[in-house]
């Protein structure tokens, strides 16, 4: 009884213990949307019903700019990452050093942000010389949305029977017609997930484009500065970070299922 009681425990653990790690994550981020129609979100206890802070919100221009600026350097490092991953990723399962290639383009998901953005601003300020602003951003992004965008299509890269592919061109197909009509359906799903994702990690990315924002402001830095310099911007923040968390969290939901689903099918 004790060798099938054990591993049922383990399991029984595992899942209050995943359940209640889940609840928390959820219920913060449910806390702060309540917070943003509070009368006082800094007390941190429901109070009253308002809308004042969102017609603050909206009626303030201050943070169109850094949100179009997230926006516009989001979809470029979405597009970018789309392009690189794929090209990577398909590369990754026939190439002899296939282990050091990948532990290479995920190195920099294991180096603290601090230090990969005050690397950045070394490398590209002080060395090559460029105009910190939108282009440093956007290269600190690709950067750290990279790795990222790059698991997605190597989860499928490496999951789907590649004599296809020396099938059809055995059959004469050219390359692009075996990428086309072969590869692009079944990587279609993780080529679109790495663009989403690669969006949104650089639209919600702050702590690398400190180093490197010099005259641009992106939304989550504006956050950062209205935060730490002005208590009464707060509330606003709650709202639009609200608002932000309305938008992102159906598209990541959207990108795992549909990840999901692929992976089931194969």
């Amino acid at each position: 009884m004790s060798d099938v009681a054990a591993p049922v425990r383990v399991l029984s653990f595992g899942k209050w213990g995943g359940t209640i790690t889940l609840a928390l994550i959820y219920f913060a981020l449910a806390w702060l949307a309540l917070m943003s129609f509070n009368r006082d979100p800094m007390s941190g206890i429901p109070d009253g019903f308002t809308l004042d802070h969102y017609r603050e919100l909206f009626s303030s221009g201050r943070w169109v700019e850094p949100l179009l600026a997230s926006l516009a350097i989001g979809l470029l490092v979405g597009l970018s990452v789309m392009v690189i991953a794929t090209l990577v990723g398909r590369a990754v399962p026939r190439s002899p050093v296939a282990g050091r290639i990948v532990l290479l383009s995920l190195l920099p998901l294991f180096i603290p942000g601090i230090a990969l953005g005050a690397s950045l601003f070394i490398f590209l300020r002080m060395i090559l010389g460029l105009s910190l602003g939108f282009w440093s951003i956007f290269i600190g992004h690709l950067v750290w949305a990279f790795p990222f965008s790059f698991l997605f299509v190597l989860v499928l890269t490496t999951r789907f029977d590649h004599r296809l592919l020396d099938a059809a061109a055995d059959l004469g197909a050219s390359r692009w017609r075996v990428f086309w009509d072969i590869e692009m359906p079944l990587l279609r799903p993780a080529i679109i997930g790495a663009g989403i994702f690669g969006f949104l990690v650089s639209f919600n990315e702050g702590q690398r484009a400190i180093f490197l924002h010099g005259n641009a402001t992106t939304l989550p830095i504006w956050n950062w500065i209205m935060a730490s310099s002005e208590q009464s911007q707060v509330p606003i923040i709650f709202c639009l970070e609200t608002i932000v968390l309305c938008v992102a969290l159906p598209l990541l939901a959207g990108t795992f299922w549909t990840m999901v689903v692929r992976l089931e099918k194969d």
